[in-house]
């Protein structure tokens, strides 16, 4: 299926100014409306917070505030004006722990450098297709971290903390993508 992105806008933040514009030119490609840049989380935050885009691209590794950092605090500050948005990281690392550690900090989607057009379209049509309920409970807020429903489960519960968690579903407006 194909989208129209016209009516969105994307905050990229990636502190290498030749990835950037490479990102920039995918994205626009794929017809994106409005890309909004900045290169650490520290600007980005702010521009978020002036812009308050329908999604995040952003790199992890950058100086003084990496993408880690800026999800954990739009997801948890309170000057935050949407902390339901999704935030796709991209890294050039993919050890187990550390896609782990970026789900755990709130992360959506992650994306591993080098990548090419059809990875990033991919994680685009996750989040339209397959968005994820958020979940926020005492050591955690963001997109649910279960990805897969468990066949032949016959429980309420399928962690021992599911009831201590509430759970909120989260979708892309699609009232602004239309589709072809």
């Amino acid at each position: 299926m194909t989208y129209r992105f016209a009516h969105i806008t994307i905050l990229l933040v990636e502190d290498n100014q030749a990835m950037l514009g490479l990102i920039r030119a995918v994205l626009q490609s794929f017809g994106v409306g409005n890309i909004v840049t900045a290169l650490n989380g520290d600007d980005a935050f702010a521009a978020y917070c002036r812009h308050n885009p329908d999604l995040i691209i952003t790199d992890w590794m950058m100086e003084p505030c990496d993408g880690i950092a800026l999800s954990r605090r739009i997801r948890n500050d309170p000057k935050s004006p949407n902390q339901f948005v999704p935030i796709i990281l991209m890294t050039g690392f993919s050890e187990k722990g550390r896609v782990f550690h970026a789900r755990d900090a709130g992360i959506t989607e992650f994306l591993v450098k080098p990548f090419n057009t059809r990875d990033l379209y991919k994680r685009l049509y996750q989040l339209i297709e397959k968005p994820r309920q958020f979940v926020r409970n005492e050591g955690f807020f963001g997109p649910d971290r279960r990805r897969k429903a468990l066949d032949g489960y016959d429980g309420t519960l399928k962690r021992q903390d599911d009831n201590k968690s509430e759970k909120v579903r989260i979708e892309i407006p699609v009232t602004e993508i239309d589709f072809e």
